[in-house]
């Protein structure tokens, strides 16, 4: 009696080591094809799904670390998961290129007439702080302290400008349009404090 069941102790431990053994290879592989499948979208992840992406990795460390063990069993019990993860990642990832493709389409659109549009304002703003800085009387609607006040803000105008006209030229046109309207803004206010029509 003894001896039948070490007999079946034996068997038992004969199938189990079998049956570890052939899903060792399958688990292999779904660590292999995760990790194939994550590379292959790893720049456009990095970029647009962070979050996503840092949670991915970790499922995969944690399936190395259990296949390291020799748990091959929970390799394979997370790996549909984690290949659905992989998946909504890869989609998400897509559809916020996608977005940031179409945005910077529009930005490069509007930056056409705003890269004409400011600098006209900013020669025209000059061009009057120039004039009611040579005259001896100011006219009514503007007092010294307003002019003062144009020519400090001509000077931040003229920055703003520059760091709006640096993106554009990297190619940062969504950065480039929003210091551009924020140039825009503030040069339309001086004109106003100086009684032009913008």
């Amino acid at each position: 009696m003894k001896k039948q069941i070490v007999w079946l102790l034996a068997a038992m431990m004969a199938v189990l080591l079998v049956g570890c053994a052939s899903q060792k290879e399958p688990a292999e592989q779904a660590i292999a094809s995760a990790e194939s499948a994550v590379n292959a979208t790893r720049e456009m992840a990095q970029k647009y799904v962070p979050d996503q992406l840092a949670g991915i990795d970790a499922s995969i460390a944690s399936a190395k670390d259990a296949f390291a063990k020799g748990d091959y069993k929970a390799v394979l019990n997370a790996a549909p998961a984690l290949t659905a993860a992989i998946s909504g990642m890869r989609d998400a990832a897509t559809a916020k290129a996608a977005e940031a493709e179409a945005a910077m389409g529009k930005a490069k659109d509007a930056w056409g007439p705003m890269s004409t549009d400011v600098p006209k304002m900013v020669e025209a703003i000059q061009s009057r702080v120039d004039m009611l800085s040579k005259s001896h009387h100011l006219p009514p609607h503007v007092s010294k302290d307003a002019l003062a006040s144009a020519k400090s803000g001509l000077d931040s105008v003229k920055s703003m400008w520059n760091d709006a006209s640096s993106a554009a030229t990297s190619g940062d046109y969504t950065t480039a349009v929003t210091k551009g309207q924020a140039t825009k803004d503030k040069a339309t206010e001086i004109m106003h404090s100086l009684g032009m029509t913008s």
